[in-house]
């Protein structure tokens, strides 16, 4: 434990679940309504710092996340992820799994998901503009996708 982690220190208001050896806590920062964080007790950065009994039992507990949520929030979609390293993102050095319910309409073209931590490779499905490689909301060139947004049935 660390002693200025607000992981190893969660408010018990935040808290939903207590296992083993993770806890599930409310994100203090939501994406949307009922985002939630699972994380270890342990204080750990990384996933690949974790034990495998911590990383499995993370892995269990997104379907109990999941159906907390549900019992207060309809969402149509989830995103779960994990950043590891400042580089990715990870602002808390203590290992925590995402699980953000998404609702349709919430962002005007969900494709791609999490692909969206690199806004400009995020829609591989995008249509290329004037028959070229370059794709309108890239801006970029790119090998033209194997699959475009054309050619999916509507």
């Amino acid at each position: 434990m660390s002693a200025d982690c607000p992981f190893c220190h969660p408010a018990g208001d935040r808290l939903f679940h207590l296992g083993r050896q993770v806890l599930g806590i409310w994100d203090g920062y939501p994406v949307s309504a009922g985002h939630a964080l699972l994380v270890p007790k342990r204080h750990v950065a990384s996933w690949f710092e974790a034990t495998l009994e911590e990383q499995r039992e993370l892995i269990d507990s997104i379907s109990l996340a999941r159906e907390v949520i549900e019992r207060d929030h309809e969402p149509d979609g989830f995103n779960v992820g994990i950043n590891i390293g400042a580089a990715a993102g990870q602002t808390v050095p203590h290992l925590h799994v995402h699980v953000i319910p998404r609702v349709v309409g919430d962002v005007a073209d969900p494709r791609g998901g999490v692909r969206h931590v690199v806004p400009a490779r995020a829609n591989y499905l995008a249509t290329p503009i004037d028959g070229s490689d370059k794709v309108a909301d890239r801006g970029e060139d790119f090998a033209r996708a194997p699959v475009l947004a054309r050619d999916l049935p509507h």
